[in-house]
């Protein structure tokens, strides 16, 4: 009996956060972006559109991450981002040797998805690639409204940082228990009400390269923005959240205080 106890204590392997980190963001790439591609706009016989629309894409990247960190989230930590890593590394939550085999995996789940998105909608014969797009990211031209490099730079950086320090404080031991997937999926719809409009909403580079390889071209030529200003929002997150809210263990106590 002892011995079974000891087995089901044990940590989950590498082997088992690798596949955890591989669905949880193949279902999110292929939730979210199929859920632009094939149900944001469906014109019905009188012309009407009957597809979820902006709001409908942002709940669905949004319920991607609900469902998914309470499915596989207690094994790998529910990432499904390279950013995320990269922020939960520099905070101290997630050790530094899971990084790159976390980040690799990210990054093929997601061109995984983004294939067989590409794959599901090919089978439309009114889809074509290069007029209707795969839920690409881009800035300028290739922004929903035409936003410029600056703009969408300045807002994936934000609204990156804001998501890591959602999920830093949601993940905190303070915090209430098993409401973390819940906040984080709600953020993540935040993050798509606001900006889609500008960028598509990245916030995640797997997300944006995913889709970018089979887009190529200028959504390609564009996509390091989507790594940059994402991977640079959750680093600042990451370095600042336990300085900006210490346990009160590591408070410094001064005299008279």
């Amino acid at each position: 009996m002892g011995s079974i106890i000891m087995a089901l204590q044990q940590k989950p392997t590498l082997v088992s956060k690798i596949f955890a980190e591989f669905l949880g963001t193949f279902v999110l790439v292929f939730g979210g972006c199929g859920a632009a591609v094939f149900a944001a706009k469906v014109v019905g016989d009188d012309g009407i559109n009957m597809g979820i629309g902006f709001l409908g894409v942002a709940l669905a990247f949004g319920l991607t991450v609900v469902v998914m960190a309470y499915a596989v989230g207690h094994i790998s930590g529910g990432h499904f981002n390279p950013a995320v890593t990269l922020g939960c590394v520099l905070a101290g939550r997630t050790p530094v040797k899971d990084a790159v085999p976390y980040w690799i995996t990210q990054l093929v789940a997601g061109i995984v998805a983004g294939g067989v998105v590409l794959l599901i909608a090919s089978g439309n014969p009114d889809y074509s690639l290069a007029r209707d797009g795969l839920a690409t990211n881009g800035y300028g031209e290739f922004s929903p409204n035409g936003f410029s490099l600056v703009s969408v730079l300045i807002a994936e950086f934000v609204l990156s940082a804001i998501f890591l320090y959602v999920i830093l404080g949601t993940t905190d031991d303070r915090s209430p228990v098993g409401m973390a997937p819940l906040a984080i999926g709600l953020s993540l719809t935040l993050i798509h009400l606001v900006a889609i409009p500008v960028s598509n909403t990245s916030v995640n580079p797997a997300r944006s390269f995913g889709v970018a390889v089979f887009a190529g071209g200028d959504a390609l030529g564009q996509v390091w923005v989507f790594f940059l200003a994402p991977l640079a929002g959750a680093a600042v997150a990451g370095l600042t959240y336990n300085l900006l809210f210490p346990k009160a263990a590591e408070v410094p106590i001064t005299e008279g205080g």
